[in-house]
């Protein structure tokens, strides 16, 4: 059982530094020379990072926007070990994924991880039937040691009481299995914070221009900072490219005849408000290897996704009309019709799979990360999905260690000496967090909301308790942001001074959940703005 940290009194805990200036953090940045530099801020990027750092590197990492701005922060939302992987045979991949969805859930982050329960129906004439279903359930959460419980079927009528607007027309039966979610931009936000507590300097918004070389090794990277148009420069011993769909931009800087290493697939989700309470999650067979999911995730409901082939600038990638039909498509396969009014839209995004390169559909491809070195020994990482982030950043690690001559080997502590299960920021049971931030309530105003009080212990942790001490100084800062939403406007002052946001859209996107419900007004985003302190 994981032994959770006790959860100190609003007036007692910790208040950590705020983060350096930009200007500081460039001029830390120029006057160096990192062992890594890693260019790219998703979550590999962010990964590799938090591991080089704890592992005794000198480590610089520089994102052109947002920290998973792009991709990292357009998943599913899952921790899960991939039950469609089960129809390609990849039993070996599944088991590994569970191990690492376990752990991120139970040792890592149980305050940014929660558990969730699928159900799969099973529709007369669909792709799969009952028994196959029930018998898939079964293997998969033997995969997981059945520490989850072990997979069953149940009727139409127990689902349809969990989940209301489960279409019952035709519907033999529901396979049940467990698995897990998060908020995927706070996961990243998280992980750069461990990154730093370990020893990594880091910068967002800022591009590189061009890669340094010495010698015909690539040694470093020229930048321009996108807030003020700043130019400067990071040395290194080595450099990773993590760009994510940018990675042979990266590549070509380095050899202009590098031949292109990867494919790219756009994967589209919609969030809709809730009509009814839902106890679980939808993933709803397509055909033989698609499933599409209806996921309860952030108190409104999160269908997707597609798996289409893109060949377009990353940067241009949108969710389309046809995009937005095909989702509503598909998921009134087990939706009710009025869930699924376009009405109750707020929000729609897009993201790229990073895939090995290669023929065939891609939503068949695996899902595999791939280390390659450039002509100028620069490291190139790509493909892999947020479940194994932590692995991944191993998996970096150890090729690191290998490199011929063994560059860095000498200066970092082998990954098999530190710790497997390292937490990240704010580790703390969540309903610890909550009971406490309601017990001590926000002075001199009125007691703090339960819906707010639950919202920042399941995206904080006890780093709850830095923003509610925000609150106890400044009454202004303890008002919601908006009144349908959770979040108050001391959330904007932290992720100012803790969390690296620049504009509003760091905030209102990523380090809240604003945008995504459709709150993001244009007043919200002015006082927004005023708190940044630079315009927005």
């Amino acid at each position: 059982m994981t032994t959770l940290q006790s959860v100190p009194a609003l007036g007692t805990h910790p208040t950590s530094g705020a983060n350096p200036g930009r200007a500081e953090t460039r001029d830390l940045l120029g006057r160096a020379t990192y062992d890594l530099l890693v260019v790219g801020g998703g979550i590999l990027g962010i990964t590799t990072a938090w591991h080089a750092a704890q592992s005794g590197l000198r480590v610089a990492m520089v994102e052109a926007g947002d920290f998973a701005g792009a991709t990292s922060s357009a998943s599913s939302k899952l921790l899960h070990g991939g039950l469609r992987y089960l129809q390609t045979g990849a039993v070996k991949l599944v088991a590994e994924n569970h191990l690492e969805r376990r752990a991120v859930s139970r040792d890592v982050a149980p305050h940014l991880a929660a558990p969730l329960t699928f159900y799969l129906p099973v529709y007369k004439g669909g792709p799969h039937g009952a028994t196959k279903l029930g018998a898939g359930v079964f293997a998969y959460s033997a995969l997981s040691a059945f520490r989850d419980g072990v997979g069953h079927v149940i009727t139409p009528a127990k689902a349809a009481r969990d989940v209301p607007e489960l279409r019952t027309d035709n519907l033999r039966a529901v396979a049940v299995y467990e698995d897990g979610q998060m908020n995927d931009a706070r996961m990243a936000v998280m992980t750069v914070r461990a990154a730093v507590d370990a020893g990594a300097t880091v910068l967002n918004h800022a591009e590189v221009t061009g890669l340094r070389f010495t010698g015909g090794r690539v040694t470093g990277a020229d930048l321009r900072d996108r807030t003020d148009g700043t130019e400067f420069g990071v040395n290194a011993r080595l450099v990773l490219n993590a760009t994510g769909p940018w990675v042979d931009h990266l590549r070509r800087m380095e050899d202009p005849t590098a031949a292109p290493s990867i494919r790219l697939s756009k994967g589209a989700h919609l969030v809709l408000r809730r009509t009814a309470p839902w106890r679980a999650a939808l993933a709803t067979p397509i055909d033989k290897y698609r499933i599409t999911f209806a996921l309860p995730w952030e108190d409104m409901l999160l269908l997707g996704t597609t798996d289409e082939a893109y060949e377009g600038d990353p940067a241009d990638v949108a969710v389309t009309e046809s995009d937005i039909a095909q989702i509503l498509d598909e998921a009134s396969l087990s939706v009710r019709d009025a869930q699924l009014s376009r009405d109750l839209m707020t929000y729609a995004f897009a993201g790229l799979r990073v895939l090995p390169g290669g023929p065939g559909d891609t939503a068949k491809a695996k899902r595999e990360t791939v280390v390659t070195e450039g002509r100028g020994g620069m490291l190139s990482v790509a493909g892999g999905k947020w479940t194994t982030f932590r692995h991944i950043g191993r998996t970096v690690m150890n090729k690191l260690a290998e490199l011929p001559g063994h560059p860095l080997a000498e200066d970092m502590e082998p990954m098999s000496q530190l710790p497997r299960h390292a937490p990240l920021p704010g580790f703390a049971s969540p309903d610890a967090v909550t009971h406490r931030l309601l017990v001590d309530g926000v002075a001199p105003g009125p007691r703090m909301a339960a819906d707010t009080a639950r919202h920042l212990a399941t995206h904080y942790g006890s780093l709850a308790f830095d923003i509610a001490r925000l609150a106890n100084e400044d009454p202004s800062l303890a008002e919601r942001i908006h009144p349908d939403a959770p979040e108050i406007w001391a959330q904007v002052v932290y992720a100012r001074d803790h969390e690296w946001a620049y504009d509003a859209d760091d905030v209102l996107r990523r380090r809240t959940t604003l945008t995504v419900r459709g709150l993001d007004t244009p007043e919200v985003r002015e006082r927004t703005a005023k708190l940044l302190g630079n315009g927005g």
